[in-house]
């Protein structure tokens, strides 16, 4: 029998809605009719008035565990994803220790057993780790992560040689490479430029951080998939100018995506006085002309998904009087999905749009797609149910995340998920938490399924020249 049928809503798609009754089996949706016609369940749960989307899939967060657990951890970051409409979410390697080996993988495997929704596992692409990739990625690695500018964790960015090379083996295993896509050596001149003369006011971390530092990375970092056929991905996309790379790569048949965040298109260089050092976030919120076009970008394709780059920390570690010294980044994961709905209720873009880019297109983009990331017979079940004229305010001592500070405080938002389903089961209900549901989140590897890897130049590689005995 039937486990399951969500009564009476309507189910939105990228392509269109529908007024139909959705039968859950297992993990699986098992049918999708007309209301009234799917048969008898266990439960039924009506959700007439309510609009029903695939769980939001979020490819950028940190959660921090392990090493810096008073900031999140696996269950409290998943917690807030499960509030937020969020099933699956992939996570960043730059904890302590990184990423960086099988051996810490596996570490963040385990930590990650507290998950009460789906996860991914990025691992790292840096200078010194170069040897540990084939590892990584036969021990599971979801996707890559490069960090070309600095952030939280100091990792070191690989030098251009070793990005080449990094390239070149991820792109024989289809796996995609997210990109920090900041030019590291220009931010460090003028941050150290900067510091020396005394200037530390929080517009000073745009000084620090211009444009053209993403500009410059962007266009790089498409040159080298170019050359291998790596599949990259432009993560948190902050400025208009990074948007022509990004263009003009897709042009050239280059396998690229991006993204952006809610910080980006809804705060601008006039919120630094207001906001002080909470705002400072890496790459860092700019000036209006970039979030108009970066909203243009997100509307025309041009940038794919929506994600947050989840990033919590302390109130204390935020607010200081230096803006060097404030940790970058604030918590999302939890607040993404009322924000952009809220720009649905406006008119400003369609809920079918909304489900492209926070589910449709991450899912294609990192290979979990029929599985996820669509609302349809043999799917899993990972449900947002949306009650489109619920009104909250952002408040961060009543998010679920540790990290107690937030850039939205006050802020009033229309849209929200009132239920949250992760393959099948309840992780959040009538915007509670449902209670002991740690440990129902799985890594998606079993289900990942990328498109059949296209390696370029392989015959230049040095992988190849080294086993062919040609460099010694």
């Amino acid at each position: 029998m039937t486990d399951l049928i969500l009564k009476g809503g309507t189910v939105v798609h990228e392509n269109g809605r529908e007024t139909a009754d959705i039968a859950i089996t297992g993990e699986l949706i098992s049918a999708i009719g007309a209301p009234g016609t799917l048969g008898d369940a266990l439960e039924v749960v009506d959700v007439s008035g309510h609009h029903l989307i695939p769980g939001g899939i979020d490819m950028h967060v940190h959660f921090r565990e392990p090493g810096y657990t008073h900031k999140e951890d696996w269950g409290t970051g998943t917690q807030a994803a499960a509030m937020g409409g969020v099933t699956t979410v992939f996570e960043m390697p730059n904890t302590n220790p990184p990423t960086r080996s099988a051996i810490e993988l596996r570490q963040k495997q385990d930590c990650a057993q507290k998950a009460c929704v789906d996860f991914g596992l990025y691992g790292l692409l840096a200078e010194d780790n170069i040897d540990e990739i084939p590892g990584l990625i036969e021990a599971g690695a979801n996707a890559f992560k490069c960090f070309m500018g600095n952030t939280f964790g100091n990792l070191p960015s690989p030098s251009t040689g070793a990005m080449l090379e990094g390239f070149e083996l991820i792109a024989a295993s289809g796996l995609r490479i997210s990109l920090h896509a900041e030019t590291a050596s220009i931010m460090a001149w003028r941050q150290a430029k900067l510091e020396a003369a005394g200037l530390s006011a929080p517009l000073h971390h745009i000084a620090a951080r211009p444009e053209v530092v993403a500009i410059e990375a962007v266009a790089r970092a498409a040159i080298l998939a170019e050359w291998t056929g790596a599949r990259i991905h432009v993560l948190h996309i902050s400025s208009a100018g990074e948007l022509r790379p990004l263009a003009e790569a897709k042009a050239r048949g280059v396998d690229v995506t991006g993204e952006t965040c809610p910080c980006y298109l809804f705060l601008d260089s006039r919120d630094y006085d207001r906001l002080g050092s909470i705002i400072r976030i890496n790459p860092p919120v700019r000036e209006e002309k970039d979030s108009k076009a970066i909203w243009d970008a997100l509307q025309s394709g041009v940038v794919d998904m929506i994600a947050t780059d989840h990033a919590p920390h302390t109130p204390e570690e935020k607010r200081k009087d230096i803006i060097w010294q404030a940790d970058c980044g604030f918590p999302g994961v939890e607040t993404q999905m009322p924000l952009m709905l809220t720009e649905v209720v406006a008119g400003r873009m369609t809920l079918e749009h909304y489900v492209r880019i926070s589910s449709a297109n991450p899912a294609r983009a990192f290979g979990l797609y029929p599985m996820k990331g669509r609302l349809a017979v043999g799917a899993h079940a990972d449900i947002a149910v949306l009650d489109m004229a619920r009104e909250e305010i952002v408040q961060a001592a009543r998010l679920h995340s540790r990290g107690k500070i937030t850039p939205f405080e006050g802020r009033k938002t229309i849209g929200a998920p009132v239920h949250t389903l992760v393959r099948g089961c309840f992780v959040q209900r009538d915007r509670m938490l449902v209670p002991d549901m740690a440990g129902h989140g799985r890594q998606v590897t079993d289900i990942q399924s990328m498109p059949e890897a296209k390696p370029k130049n392989i015959e230049m590689s040095l992988a190849h020249l080294l086993s062919a005995g040609a460099v010694t």
